[in-house]
């Protein structure tokens, strides 16, 4: 079973993303708009802009930890994407 990384993001009330990890990406963006997602999450419209693909969920745990580590690629997901673009490294 594949898992994902993934990054959303929101322009309300200000630009912010927020990077997790699932094994069904459309569930939990489902859950992240309907306030039943992470705290952090709650009350406002997410996109989906960046996801990754691995194979097991301990690497999906080590890159979501690397990815919220990093906030000069975060910063240049949002500066790069327009926020309705979704953007896939492997499907």
């Amino acid at each position: 079973m594949p898992f994902y990384v993934y990054i959303i993001g929101t322009k309300e009330p200000k630009k912010r993303t927020y990077v997790g990890w699932t094994n069904n990406i459309k569930k939990r963006l489902e859950l992240h708009n309907a306030s039943k997602g992470a705290k952090f999450t709650r009350g406002s419209k997410w996109v989906l802009l960046y996801k990754e693909t691995l194979e097991t969920k301990s690497l999906a745990m080590k890159r979501e930890h690397a990815l919220k580590k990093d906030q000069n690629f975060r910063n240049s997901i949002r500066q790069k994407l327009t926020w309705d673009t979704i953007v896939t490294s492997t499907i």
